[in-house]
């Protein structure tokens, strides 16, 4: 496939070889497009010949800043698009998708939420209710029906389950000061079965809750499956950080059991703190990195904090190549309207870089406190992230945590759901 501008921007580099893939040429000398026979697009204001995909281009491609941009949402075969133009298609779509995959949005000011987020409020997505779907993957999958462009079409379904480890151990391996304050509080409001199971723990006679980590392992070799555990070693419990402190032998012992059991399958859960202090997130790097015995490569902002284009640059300084935080941590839905990995584009410096992002699109917190679902609920929603995410033959992942996967009243019926979601899409290893 050839492509023709009139001008060649870092901007339209990178959001042709990113959709379209590194085969795809780009050609400013119009001559040379006209001669081509194989499949072609025009993207610039006039039409030139019979058997291309003619595109007409919004400005933005070709601008250098970063500013407010004029959002209007219509509809183009039963999906919303915007920056309208004349063309084969009436909207630009590389400019649309380049908006949308690179959240240009966030870089304009922004409300924040409670946890000084981008909220998702702002976001052009939600404010037209598309943030369910992966709408650049429809776009794509649309364009090359309705055109016969095989060459949009040549990716296949899988699913990556990934797990941030907030607190590995509810009552185990914290210290004694902690477990009796905990054991006061539960009985001041009543919690005597929690008193019982903490006691019960620590005595060594009953599994700590959230122990799930022999449970998690057998379903992914029952379904054939390569996880990601994120884990949070925050060297001080303070705030959001309430992680059972990374010096403990367990703690260790948990972080080399995963390392050796799945390639590539553990990654930082940067804590809060260390998004005020860019010391204490290099120093969790390193722990995890020496702990593991292995390069860190991956990551995974805890609460989902993280700022443009700030977070990714510090990520990329301290040797992280493949970012999982592309999501919401306060809804469900697809942040950059897209469900494959791509290469971030840093639109401050106008360049593409080395980071690869891993976008989700599913968070059982989200459900459950964000969203107020039942179990039950949750199950259709999740059920929904796979159907389209296999439609369009994407990268399904999702997020869950240790803590609300164990055997306890208050979460089984989570545990449930989750199993009964993979028993369900994913063919077990002894059929």
């Amino acid at each position: 496939m050839i492509i023709y501008s009139k001008h060649i921007t870092p901007r339209l580099h990178y959001i042709v070889h990113t959709l379209l893939g590194n085969a795809v040429s780009i050609t400013d000398n119009e001559a040379t497009f006209i001669q081509y026979s194989e499949q072609k697009i025009n993207y610039s204001e006039n039409k030139i010949t019979e058997n291309e995909l003619w595109i007409c281009p919004h400005k933005l491609l070709f601008e250098k800043e970063i500013k407010e941009q004029n959002i209007n949402v219509f509809e183009w075969n039963n999906l919303p698009v915007f920056f309208k133009t004349n063309g084969n298609i009436p909207f630009d779509f590389f400019a649309a998708s380049f908006y949308l995959l690179t959240r240009y949005e966030e870089y304009l000011s922004h409300q924040k939420d409670m946890y000084g987020r981008y909220a998702h409020e702002n976001s052009v997505a939600f404010k037209h209710h598309f943030l369910h779907l992966p709408l650049i993957n429809l776009w794509l999958q649309e364009i090359g029906n309705q055109f016969s462009f095989s060459h949009v079409q040549n990716t296949v379904f899988t699913y990556q389950p990934t797990y941030d480890v907030d607190i590995a151990y509810s009552y185990q391996h914290h210290s004694i000061v902690r477990n009796i304050g905990s054991v006061l509080k539960d009985i001041v409001k009543g919690n005597i079965s929690f008193v019982k199971e903490r006691i019960l723990v620590c005595l060594g006679k009953q599994k700590d809750p959230f122990d799930v980590f022999d449970y998690l392992h057998q379903l992914h070799h029952q379904y054939q499956l390569q996880p990601i555990y994120f884990f949070l070693l925050a060297a001080k419990r303070k705030g959001y950080d309430k992680n059972v402190l990374p010096f403990t032998k367990a703690m260790q012992t948990l972080i080399k059991e995963h390392a050796k059991k799945y390639f590539s399958g553990i990654g930082i859960h940067p804590s809060w703190q260390s998004g005020d202090d860019e010391k204490i997130l290099v120093q969790e790097i390193e722990l995890l990195k020496n702990i593991a015995e292995q390069s860190i490569l991956a990551s995974r902002q805890h609460y989902i904090r993280m700022c443009f284009p700030d977070t990714y640059q510090l990520l990329i300084q301290y040797g992280i190549e493949h970012d999982y935080s592309m999501g919401y941590g306060s809804i469900n839905g697809f942040r950059a309207s897209y469900t494959l990995p791509f290469a971030w584009y840093n639109i401050q410096k106008e360049e593409t870089t080395a980071l690869m992002i891993h976008p989700f699109c599913y968070m059982e917190a989200n459900s459950f406190f964000e969203q107020k679902l039942t179990p039950q609920q949750a199950a259709k929603e999740l059920q929904h992230y796979y159907n389209i995410v296999q439609q369009v033959k994407g990268k399904l992942i999702t997020v869950f945590h240790n803590h609300f996967l164990t055997e306890q009243a208050a979460w089984i019926e989570w545990r449930k759901m989750y199993h009964q979601f993979l028993e369900q899409n994913f063919s077990p290893i002894n059929t």
